[in-house]
């Protein structure tokens, strides 16, 4: 008889190819490199066949494995289907709050990757200002919240998903005379970066003006590409047409942040699409 394939070997063995990472594929998974090794080489060891290549810096499929991968993601995805057919009620939705600032231009990629990866979960997703998303958390109005916090004190049993710091960013042709008011382009209040940046030009002693005040970064995005003023975003905001300034233009140092993740959930399914969410955010 023909090897009978493991479903959770295979989900592993999609995940390690997605992210080219044992370390991505354990977060996504909830588990551990070791297992996900030992899952593999279990797998490899039923067919008889190498999968993968793994070298300090480097993973990547086999030509075997390639083309496993290709047929487990419908295996995946028909195996996920019938487990969803026999539950009693439909699966509700993960609702999950993502602050503005913490994903940025990356949003739509990511949603596409994990729909890819979880064809069955349902996803309801509220974008807003930090301190929205984690009033409607306290609320109980989302099951989970991704946020960018500016350097301080984490909510308790929140955890971090990304370490990085705000940078200061204009359009390439941007020309800010020193000895001017800096031309600042933010959030409106309250807003953590907003506050961050304001209180590191004073610090700095140096002059301000706001010249753009927006809703979200979308908005800031389009200001700082036409040229309207500086802005204080995190790196994952940053827009193609826009430049990180320098030391040279001598702004103060912004301060670090982190993204964090916040949950609630205890049902496993939509615990296991919450955990992929947090991997892809961890790959970029």
């Amino acid at each position: 008889m023909k090897p009978a394939l493991d479903i959770d070997a295979l989900r592993a063995l999609v995940l390690v190819a997605d992210y080219a990472s044992f370390t991505r594929a354990a977060e996504a998974l909830a588990t551990s490199q070791a297992a996900v090794s030992l899952r593999l080489k279990r797998l490899e060891d039923r067919l008889g066949r190498r999968l993968l290549e793994r070298t300090p810096r480097l993973v990547q499929l086999t030509p075997a494995g390639a083309t496993l991968v290709a047929e487990a993601r419908q295996v995946l995805a028909a195996h996920d289907t019938a487990l969803a057919a026999l539950e009693a009620k439909p699966a509700r939705p993960l609702v999950l709050g993502i602050s503005d600032q913490s994903i940025g231009a990356g949003l739509p990629a990511l949603l596409a990757r994990v729909r890819a990866r979880q064809p069955g979960l349902r996803l309801e997703i509220r974008i807003g200002l930090s301190r929205e998303i984690v009033d409607a958390y306290e609320r109980g109005r989302i099951d989970a919240a991704v946020l960018l916090q500016v350097t301080g004190r984490l909510p308790r049993g929140a955890e971090t998903l990304l370490r990085d710091r705000l940078g200061w960013f204009a359009a390439p042709d941007f020309e800010w005379q020193q000895g001017q008011p800096l031309p600042l382009v933010a959030l409106a209040p309250p807003c953590g970066v907003r506050a961050a940046a304001i209180r590191a030009l004073d610090d700095a002693g140096i002059a301000w003006t706001e010249t753009f005040t927006g809703g979200g970064v979308a908005a800031l995005a389009a200001a700082v590409s036409a040229g309207l003023g500086i802005a204080a975003l995190g790196r994952r905001a940053q827009q193609p047409d826009m430049v990180e300034l320098t030391k040279k233009q001598r702004l103060p140092v912004l301060p670090a942040t982190a993204i964090t993740l916040q949950s609630r959930i205890s049902d496993p399914v939509l615990n296991r699409g919450l955990r992929e969410i947090a991997a892809a955010i961890r790959a970029g």
